[in-house]
């Protein structure tokens, strides 16, 4: 049987016609193809199998837990919780800090204003951020999708 169908037709229609999305004009076309061309009807067939099989498979759901990737135990779940407990109080010691010594430092109010400024500005983004995603958290139509 030839790689491609001896008569020049194009091969993708075939796909359409399985699926039921041509139009009127090429469905006739490729139906009176198929009558005259045997390795149209042999690809046809074959596009056909493979479809049935696909939509009659049973795909294996793999458990939720599965891709969760929080630590499981007891000692790993204790070291990440304690982890990011330290990690933020060092953040808020470390920003405070340096908030401090540049407002009673003999920073001018041109650096003044830019840091202040720059870190109002993110963190009322931040705060907006957070308050639509509270807002539509319940309302969330993914929140029930599965990874």
């Amino acid at each position: 049987m030839p790689d491609r169908c001896p008569h020049s037709f194009d091969e993708t229609l075939l796909s359409g016609h399985l699926d039921g999305e041509l139009t009127q004009s090429a469905e006739q076309r490729v139906r009176i193809h198929l009558e005259d061309c045997s390795h149209c009807r042999g690809v046809y067939r074959q596009l056909r199998e493979m479809r049935e099989a696909t939509m009659t498979s049973d795909f294996v759901k793999e458990p939720e837990r599965q891709w969760d990737e929080r630590p499981r135990g007891v000692l790993s779940r204790t070291s990440y919780h304690l982890g990011w407990a330290v990690a933020v109080v060092w953040l808020v010691i470390t920003v405070g800090y340096g908030l401090w010594q540049m407002w009673t430092e003999t920073a001018g109010w041109l650096e003044r204003t830019l840091v202040f400024g720059g870190i109002a500005a993110v963190a009322l983004l931040f705060v907006s951020v957070l308050i639509d995603r509270l807002r539509t958290a319940s309302t969330d139509p993914y929140r029930e999708v599965d990874k």
